[in-house]
């Protein structure tokens, strides 16, 4: 087998800006998958592998969780950034023992995230031990013992805290919950922690359950799919065929968005003549390009104006018969709403009154209507009323429980609505509990553990001494980067099952292991035979993933063995748990999931069948609401403004085109321009005019919050670009260094990264970014002003 030779690491040096796309996909997009799959895996190993993504015999792409289509599926059943991430993990490049003698973790700490990913897949368990420079080789057994001895000097099993990743399949994800309740307590961070959690939040409040309530046939018989906060010709470009389908079965798109993104003005579907060599689909009928922050404004006149329009001619636009019969909290909405003054609208949205009115008068078109959103509604201090405010808006029409209706939040990693459905949660419900102590024989803990941001305060404090990482980059992905750094090196012990090194194996604890576990891609051979897993899509389908590669190394387990290994290392012969039975056999796994958890009956039997099988949802299976009244619930969501200073603007954090949340998979991001780096900061030329600066000219972003604390992310090219007035955008996780530790959504607890008040403050130089590798380093403590 070739072994590609590791990339050096290039910095911005190369950075050329040029204009933005008017289409995605189509034939660059093929180009770009293909040269990436190529350069990553050779061109034999690229083609098998990649037709394999995304089948009933294959394996899930371990990027998003967009879902699949039903019966029949293409030939190439992946988008652009699948092909990447597949490529990615299937490299033949490999991180041995050699390499970590080569490089101190100094060295390392000085590389880009980028860098650092493009080494290779690692290949046995490393340890970094107390004073040592380098890490060294470990055993397995001798790994799972230093683990087991670090809990066992704790006071209290909530000195630990165990993350996960939303790539971990629903049987490790579900073992690996089991052995923290096993062992005491529900120090479960995760993810969903700093993306959904508000949808997750405001969801439950008001409809009962967690989860949106749309299917793909929902999506293709809407008549009006509103697109908010969201740019799915990157981060989810497979969702673009099936607003295509839409599109031509007669829906309209509304595309809300302060940044305008390629994706939704045209799409060129590589999978279809007309896309490859024509001129592709219109997407969206229009944009309201919005200014950050405005979205609850929006949906609050969007319901003002319903009620108006149905006051004019009763009984033509409410569905009075549902919130008559299914809904509560209606006359208090609607007083509230009545009350919304359109100048604050105005000033919230930036939007005219011109786009407002056409706005409306689409949405009064349509009788099935669907909005969609991602992190461009979750990550503001006020995350959570905007999401109850989009589902006040669907509640007036009954565009909830019904064909081509709903709320459609969609979902990033492949697997992170599985974890939180397999117990992957902080505050775990007493049923779920009392059905696993009734499984297992044992009593969980009860009470609440730490979230990601709480974690984070923890391991600051000293509360927590042993971090356990189940794949991802903690620290890349997390806020306060500086904060989030210094919290982890406070600890004894940190660890991390991944599969390619980041940014979190060279910020350590007292101690630090490196465990390298088979990709979604790789064969799983257990004692029993070959091994599947199983993953739940962003519409609660639940279906098999079937690995076939040869793993990279010899020397890899399966996350599901790490945690029976380290669970025999922990409880030895546990009466409760057969932790070694379990991992023989999966289907053993599947068989105990069955009896705890609500929907997954004959769990290893419907698994199997074509697609899968569709997780239970009240609301829109029966038109239930699973909240304490039994009614979906209206609610009035106080509208406050975000006004910033004079001279400020508010910063989004934002992913590239070559980018999956931290996986940095190139320094091009082809749609908006940029090619050869990552420090440019989105800004309106009327706003580079008025804050004095040029298009082209250096900046530091400097962040400005409550606590007095300047947070300072330098070396940023200035870039024209048509955003909404008063904003700016800027790549995450350079960026994370601005979003303080404490900003957070109210409800939620999740990061604030799309509301970022900062200021641009010209270089006193010009020249390259600070650090070695054109990756700014933030400092462990920040500034004071």
């Amino acid at each position: 087998m070739t072994r590609q030779a590791p990339l050096d690491d290039p910095g911005d040096e190369g950075l050329v800006i040029s204009a933005p796309k008017d289409a995605a996909a189509g034939i660059p997009a093929v180009l770009a998958s293909m040269r990436h799959a190529n350069s990553e895996m050779g061109v034999v190993r690229s083609t098998l592998t990649l037709l394999s993504v995304n089948k009933e015999a294959g394996f899930d792409c371990p990027g998003c969780a967009w879902p699949e289509p039903s019966g029949g599926r293409h030939l190439a059943e992946f988008c652009e950034n699948g092909a990447k991430a597949v490529a990615e993990e299937a490299t033949l490049r490999r991180v041995t023992r050699e390499f970590f003698a080569r490089h101190s973790v100094a060295e390392l700490g000085e590389k880009s995230d980028y860098w650092l990913g493009k080494q290779g897949r690692l290949t046995e368990p490393m340890v970094l031990r107390p004073g040592a420079s380098h890490y060294e080789p470990i055993s397995w057994d001798d790994a799972f013992r230093l683990v087991a001895d670090e809990l066992a000097g704790l006071g209290s099993p909530d000195e630990a805290a165990f993350y996960t990743s939303g790539r971990t399949s629903n049987e490790a994800a579900f073992l690996y919950q089991l052995f923290a309740r096993r062992l005491g307590t529900n120090n479960l961070p995760d993810c969903s922690n700093l993306c959904h959690e508000s949808s997750g939040s405001a969801l439950t409040e008001t409809i009962g359950i967690g989860k949106g309530s749309v299917t793909l046939n929902d999506i293709y018989q809407a008549d009006l799919i509103m697109v908010v906060g969201q740019n799915p010709g990157t981060n989810h470009p497979r969702m673009l065929s099936a607003l295509e389908k839409a599109k031509r079965n007669g829906a309209r798109i509304i595309d809300v968005n302060p940044l305008p993104e390629a994706g939704l003005r045209r799409f060129k579907n590589p999978q279809k003549a007309s896309g490859m060599l024509g001129g592709g689909t219109a997407l969206s009928d229009q944009l309201l390009r919005i200014r950050v922050n405005g979205d609850l404004a929006l949906f609050q006149y969007l319901g003002r104006e319903l009620l108006r329009a149905e006051e004019r001619e009763p009984g033509s636009v409410l569905d009075r018969e549902f919130i008559d019969g299914s809904t509560e909290g209606f006359d208090a909405y609607a007083a509230h709403v009545n009350a919304l003054s359109d100048a604050d609208v105005a000033e919230a949205t930036g939007l005219t009154e011109e786009e407002l009115r056409r706005a409306v008068e689409t949405v009064l078109g349509a009788e099935r209507v669907i909005v969609c959103w991602a992190m461009g509604l979750t990550q503001h201090r006020n995350s959570v009323p905007t999401i109850r405010e989009v589902v006040n808006f669907l509640l007036l029409r009954g565009n909830i429980g019904r064909p081509g209706a709903g709320v459609c939040p969609v979902r990033g990693h492949s697997n992170v609505q599985g974890d939180r459905t397999m117990g992957i949660y902080e505050k775990p419900p007493a049923a779920f509990l009392d059905a696993l102590g009734a499984e297992f024989g044992f009593e969980p803990p009860r009470r609440h553990g730490h979230d990601v941001v709480d974690s984070i305060r923890a391991m600051r404090d000293g509360r927590v001494r042993v971090f356990f990482a189940m794949g991802g980059n903690f620290v890349s992905a997390s806020p306060d980067t500086a904060v989030t750094e210094a919290a982890l090196r406070n600890t004894a012990l940190t660890v991390h099952v991944s599969t390619k090194l980041n940014r979190s194996h060279v910020v350590t604890g007292g101690r630090a292991l490196i465990l390298p576990t088979l990709g979604r891609t790789e064969a799983d051979i257990q004692e029993s035979g070959p091994q599947v897993v199983s993953v739940e899509d962003s519409m609660s389908q639940v279906h098999l993933s079937r690995g076939r590669l040869k793993p990279a190394s010899e020397h890899l387990l399966s996350e599901v063995a790490i945690v029976a290994g380290l669970a025999e290392a922990v409880f030895g012969d546990d009466p409760h748990v057969p932790w070694g039975s379990l991992v023989t056999d999966y289907d053993r796994i599947r068989d105990r999931i069955a009896r705890v958890i609500p929907g997954f009956s004959q769990f290893n039997q419907r698994v199997r069948e074509r697609d899968g099988f569709t997780l239970p949802h009240p609301p829109r299976d029966e038109r239930r609401f699973a909240t304490p009244s039994g009614r979906a619930r209206f609610t009035a969501n106080q509208l406050d403004v975000l006004r910033v200073p004079r001279g400020r603007l508010i910063l989004q954090t934002v992913r590239s085109h070559d980018q999956y949340n931290t996986t940095i998979y190139g320094l091009d991001d082809r749609y908006r321009g940029v090619r050869g780096g990552r420090r440019v900061v989105f800004v309106h030329p009327d706003d580079i005019a008025q804050l004095g600066l040029a298009d082209g000219e250096m900046v530091d972003l400097v962040s400005e919050w409550q606590d007095g604390v300047e947070r300072r992310a330098p070396g940023f090219r200035v870039v024209s670009y048509p955003t909404a007035r008063g904003c700016c955008a800027a790549y995450f996780p350079e960026t994370n260094v601005l979003v303080p530790l404490d900003s957070t959504a109210e409800g939620s607890n999740t990061p604030t990264s799309k509301s970022v008040v900062v200021r641009l403050v010209p270089r006193v130089s010009a020249g390259s970014p600070d650090g070695a590798d054109g990756q700014e380093r933030a400092p462990v403590q920040p500034h004071r002003l």
